[in-house]
């Protein structure tokens, strides 16, 4: 079987561009699931993303079972926390916060997690995960306890998804945050994906169909929304 990150590759040297739904366990309704599993399969998602910030449930395991008993996606953990790994799951960004200098998720949360990994079967993508200024404090900034980095300062975002690439993540990831009151500069992913060989994923703030196209058309190759479909379901009917 072709691996995740084998396919996003690929999609990323043939121009095809990827969606992932990211889900937050703590914001699931059980009464509600089997709507927003209709949504996601009449969507153009690729990729369905789990994890939060601060996953307080214990809902994980149980979550993804029921989606892939009703949907044929990747399913990608995108965790906050070494807490948040299933072997449900087909695959997780093994993150590190790069932008920040908390060594708590520089490292410490990824060493804690690898005796964890080595027991399962996931597919494990290295991921440099950026936090952008976005216009007020998001949940990673809080959770993380690290400041964003500069959405004005072009150049030390492309040095540090460089080092990041570098370094030898799979993936670069600019996150604006959950819920974000601005998306990633355009102007800035455009910097990034010139300057890395890697493929880029964009997420935070984003909120309809054109900021989607946008981020895609500077340069990322795969857009996350979360909080946008979290409030409305109906949001990726524009989209089909």
């Amino acid at each position: 079987m072709t691996s995740i990150y084998t396919q996003i590759l690929q999609s990323k040297q043939e121009n095809r561009k990827l969606l992932a739904i990211l889900l937050d366990p703590d914001k699931i309704h059980w009464d509600n699931l089997g709507y927003l599993i209709e949504k996601i399969n009449q969507s153009s998602a690729t990729h369905v993303f789990i994890g939060g910030s601060h996953v307080q449930n214990n809902i994980l395991d149980d979550l993804i079972i029921a989606l892939k008993q009703k949907i044929d996606l990747p399913i990608v953990l995108f965790p906050g926390n070494p807490s948040q790994i299933s072997d449900k799951a087909d695959a997780i960004l093994f993150l590190s916060l790069i932008s920040g200098r908390n060594s708590d998720y520089l490292i410490d949360h990824q060493v804690d997690a690898a005796p964890v990994l080595r027991k399962t079967q996931l597919e494990i993508i290295s991921t440099g995960y950026m936090l952008i200024e976005s216009g007020g404090e998001t949940a990673v900034e809080r959770i993380s306890k690290t400041k964003p980095l500069d959405r004005a300062n072009f150049d030390l975002v492309l040095a540090t998804a460089q080092a990041g690439e570098m370094l030898g993540n799979k993936l670069i990831y600019l996150e604006a945050g959950s819920g974000a009151k601005q998306a990633v500069p355009l102007e800035m992913i455009q910097k990034v994906a010139l300057n890395i060989e890697i493929p880029l994923i964009v997420g935070g703030g984003i909120v309809d169909l054109q900021g989607i196209q946008n981020a895609y058309s500077a340069g990322a190759d795969l857009v996350v929304i979360g909080t946008a479909f979290e409030n409305d379901p109906n949001f990726f009917n524009q989209i089909r």
